[in-house]
């Protein structure tokens, strides 16, 4: 029993230390993501799939070079016949049309050292370019997909930081709500204060308490997505060591959306359509190989009596094969004005997002002075009303209302810090380069 007991305990112990807040830093989380995160990882092998298939286009230059030995026994009277002609050991007798049409078993070992090099394959080439093409679009793809998370982290630990400020206003509201009920209490008891003002204060009490049950359940929303994104497992609660503060990144330099990394690779995609519309319009053209084998038999297996090699060039076109070629070019060509079309697309509408995300700047800067003035007016309004309500000078819904007040404006002033914070943040990663 003493042994449950202890496994019991140790396990409390485990769960408390669980729940301990693990404090966390913007960089950490930065570089923990980067490091870390699925979706980088996904991209990034990607971007190797993409290089990998660039290099399988090699084979348009590079030779191809093959080695076999083959053996076999026969009493076919061509294969008897050739067998011996390439063993070099065909005698006078051997055209004996007897032996010619019933020959005795011949055994043959062939060893053959074979190379195949493409000249001209100007579908190849295009093909090639297209792969290049891919991969660099891939690449940055890639890069821009670290440009994002980058982004997201900041916005995760900035959603850190307002669950934890909504916390902090709502236990101030909390304990502000508390000691007003027992003044409302004390009145009641002496007779200043009629029931039912008694109850209203008692259900402000039991609101707030739910408001502030909710924030806490959002700090640990919070700390999951910023774990999720740092690839972290386990129950943890991350606390930021950053408080949340209007942060000045500074004017955004006035990028040209072509430079940025996805629009940019929108582009290449399009002239990877492009070489490969042109590549199936290649088709229509002949191709050039070289080939050459050097050749050893004999009738012992791993010998090489007699031996021989093969040269030549091969020049091959397929003048017509069923239209098939001509549908694939009209639909590489579609494709190719498909891409065209969609980078501009992608372009304007980018556009259009840096300007709405230039003027959510603005206006999240005007919000932020007028909140934090609303925010300190509503606080004034809830310190002259306390003391005229400890006086019974106030009414109870009065001071219910601008205790209520206070704490919306204060969530209100810190909901517009983080919009501000996200919104300059969007604004650079949206002109990064």
């Amino acid at each position: 029993m003493r042994r449950i007991f202890t496994f019991i305990a140790f396990g409390l112990m485990q769960w408390a230390l669980a729940q301990e807040p693990v404090h966390i830093s913007l960089d950490d989380v930065l570089a923990r993501v980067q490091e870390s995160n699925a979706s980088i990882q996904v991209s990034d092998q990607e971007a190797k799939m993409a290089k990998y298939d660039y290099r399988f286009s090699n084979s348009v230059f590079l030779p191809q070079i093959s080695v076999s030995h083959t053996g076999m026994a026969t009493t076919n009277p061509l294969m008897a016949f050739g067998s011996k002609l390439n063993q070099g050991i065909l005698t006078q007798a051997d055209f004996n049309p007897d032996l010619l049409n019933d020959p005795d078993q011949v055994e043959n070992f062939a060893t053959v050292v074979s190379v195949e090099q493409p000249l001209i394959n100007m579908d190849g080439f295009y093909q090639r370019k297209a792969a290049k093409t891919t991969m660099e679009a891939k690449e940055l793809q890639a890069m821009r997909t670290r440009d994002y998370l980058d982004f997201e982290a900041q916005k995760a630990y900035g959603q850190l930081q307002l669950a934890y400020r909504a916390v902090e206003v709502m236990q101030k509201a909390y304990d502000a709500a508390t000691a007003n009920l027992n003044m409302a209490q004390n009145s009641y008891d002496q007779g200043l204060l009629q029931k039912a003002d008694l109850l209203e204060v008692k259900v402000r009490v039991t609101e707030v308490s739910d408001q502030l049950k909710t924030a806490k359940s959002n700090v640990k929303n919070a700390s999951d997505y910023v774990a999720f994104l740092m690839n972290e497992q386990g129950n943890v609660v991350f606390q930021p060591t950053q408080e949340l503060l209007p942060e000045t990144i500074g004017e955004a330099t006035e990028a040209s959306l072509e430079n940025r990394a996805d629009v940019k690779a929108m582009d290449l995609v399009s002239e990877a359509y492009k070489a490969n519309m042109r590549a199936d319009n290649m088709t229509f053209l002949p191709r050039l190989n070289a080939f050459a084998s050097y050749e050893m038999y004999d009738d012992q297996i791993f010998q090489a009596d007699s031996k021989g090699y093969i040269v030549g060039a091969s020049l091959s076109w397929d003048v017509f094969k069923g239209s098939q070629r001509f549908a694939k070019a009209g639909k590489s060509k579609t494709n190719y004005e498909k891409a065209q079309k969609e980078y501009e697309q992608y372009v304007a509408k980018s556009t259009i997002e840096l300007k709405r995300t230039k003027r959510l700047v603005e206006d999240a800067e005007n919000r932020l002075q007028t909140s934090k003035l609303a925010m300190e007016q509503s606080e004034e309004s809830l310190r002259i009303r306390t003391n005229r309500f400890k006086e019974g000078l106030e009414k109870t819904t009065d001071l219910l209302m601008a205790e209520a007040t206070y704490a919306e404006k204060q969530l209100a002033y810190y909901q517009t810090i983080f919009e501000y914070n996200q919104a300059q943040s969007l604004l650079t990663f949206l002109t990064k380069e």
